[in-house]
């Protein structure tokens, strides 16, 4: 499978999750100050700067040493948060700002999910 098509498996699961734990998906794939916020959601608490994370893997034990958080480099942290506070300038709800990474992991052969780990608060602006 291509990375593009896997980002995008991995993606609308993410979204999945976050409805699924009564998050409101406010917009996906939103490119800000020539950055992009994979999914913006929010709570009642929160509005929510998700980066998603998607990897393909054999079985559930073939996770690695290597998880798909790790990639979310300093850079990338930056260029997140650079667009979200351009994304604030414009958005006037009083959510307190928060920045998740979600981790997918699908499998090689059928493109399913086989686990999803949501990790909340994963860095701070």
């Amino acid at each position: 499978m291509k990375a593009l098509e896997t980002g995008r498996v991995g993606e609308k699961a993410a979204a999945k999750l976050l409805r699924k734990n009564k998050y409101k998906i406010i917009n996906k794939n939103l490119h800000v100050s020539h950055n992009e916020i994979d999914i913006i959601a929010e709570n009642k608490e929160y509005l929510v700067f998700v980066e998603v994370k998607t990897r393909s893997v054999r079985d559930e034990n073939d996770y690695g040493f290597f998880v798909p958080s790790q990639s979310v480099t300093k850079q990338k942290r930056q260029r997140t948060i650079t667009a979200a506070r351009a994304f604030l300038s414009k958005y006037k709800k009083l959510r307190q700002p928060r920045f998740d990474v979600i981790e997918v992991y699908l499998n090689k052969d059928t493109n399913k999910v086989i686990k999803i780990n949501h990790i909340i608060n994963a860095f701070g602006a």
